[in-house]
């Protein structure tokens, strides 16, 4: 089944546009921002750390372990990025396990804007348009490129078939205390993710969380986010040093419970960089069913951008199927 965000309801619109006047203007945007309760960075650790411990064995092992490999986005994005490198990630996408057609196929396939075509063209050859291409496009990484160069970027990828867009904020705006100019411009590509037919690109929000410098901010930024139109909010890049970690992805998951509390208008979330071992995705998994609920479960809410981690998922398993942990060498190289 193609993966979808539902449009939101009557009620959940009626929600989100009484919260108008907090994004009226500058002043109000950065009251309502700075109002947010401030993060209690020791019980938000002690907290991730706790849910970090918990541990599921056999049968639900196995059942999270599918439930991950369907949630990643496989990503190639390289200056060195060819066709043919492109065509293998899609080939490797769906079917992760070429010696058992029974693993699940990946959520997305990540590339460039000028890789889209080609990504599309190999998933529809392949026998799989469920699998959504996505293309990160405003300038990414830095986002250091005017404004209608970005929405550029966002329109081209678009138009060549992109089914999702992983766009990255302006951090020097948010952290100069910008934040309508982030608001804004977080809004006008949302728009420049609309196609001809009145349907759209999903929007996925890179916040660079490694340098944000405190939990307050990413918090608010996480607000800022949704308030202009989010379908996703992600913690990075996968390009700086600092990327997702547990106590910044279980903040974000917070503010994804409240958003939704106080709209109806579910956002998923995609922790992405450094998350490499099957345990590690089992206490994400974790924290999203502590934190929010099932409906969190499943690849329209929920994404790992973490391409080396599907060869250790597949190499576990291998191992819950023959009881034998088979190593690096029997999986493909991304």
């Amino acid at each position: 089944m193609p993966i979808t965000v539902p449009a939101y309801g009557k009620e959940a619109a009626g929600r989100l546009a009484s919260m108008a006047d907090v994004t009226a203007d500058d002043g109000a945007l950065r009251r309502f921002l700075h109002g947010l309760p401030g993060v209690d960075a020791v019980g938000l650790q002690a907290r991730a750390a706790t849910l970090g411990t918990r541990s599921i064995k056999t049968t639900a092992k196995a059942y999270a372990i599918d439930l991950a490999i369907s949630m990643i986005d496989l990503t190639t994005l390289e200056g060195a990025d060819t066709p043919g490198k492109v065509r293998a990630l899609c080939a490797k996408g769906i079917h992760p396990d070429p010696t058992d057609r029974t693993a699940p196929k990946v959520a997305a396939i990540c590339v460039y804007p000028d890789m889209v075509a080609t990504a599309k063209e190999a998933l529809l050859n392949g026998g799989a348009p469920d699998i959504h291409v996505a293309s990160v496009a405003t300038a990414f990484p830095a986002g250091r490129a005017a404004l209608p160069v970005k929405l550029a970027d966002t329109r081209d990828a678009v138009a060549a078939g992109a089914d999702e867009i992983d766009m990255v904020i302006d951090r020097g705006a948010f952290l100069s205390g910008r934040y309508m100019a982030v608001f804004e411009e977080i809004k006008a590509v949302k728009e420049a993710c609309a196609r001809p037919d009145g349907s759209a690109a999903h929007l996925k929000v890179i916040f660079e969380t490694g340098e944000l410098q405190t939990y307050d901010n990413v918090r608010r930024v996480s607000w800022l986010a949704m308030l202009a139109g989010a379908d996703f909010i992600k913690t990075s890049t996968g390009k700086v040093a600092v990327n997702a970690t547990p106590p910044v992805t279980l903040l974000m998951l917070e503010a994804v419970r409240d958003f939704h509390e106080a709209t109806g208008v579910q956002v998923g979330v995609k922790p992405a960089g450094g998350i490499r071992t099957t345990k590690d995705a089992v206490k994400y998994l974790v924290m999203i069913n502590e934190t929010l609920d099932e409906r969190w479960l499943t690849p329209d809410w929920f994404r790992f951008g973490a391409s080396s981690l599907l060869n250790d998922l597949l190499m576990q398993r291998q191992k819950l199927s023959t009881g034998r942990y088979s190593g690096p060498d029997y999986v493909t190289v991304d």
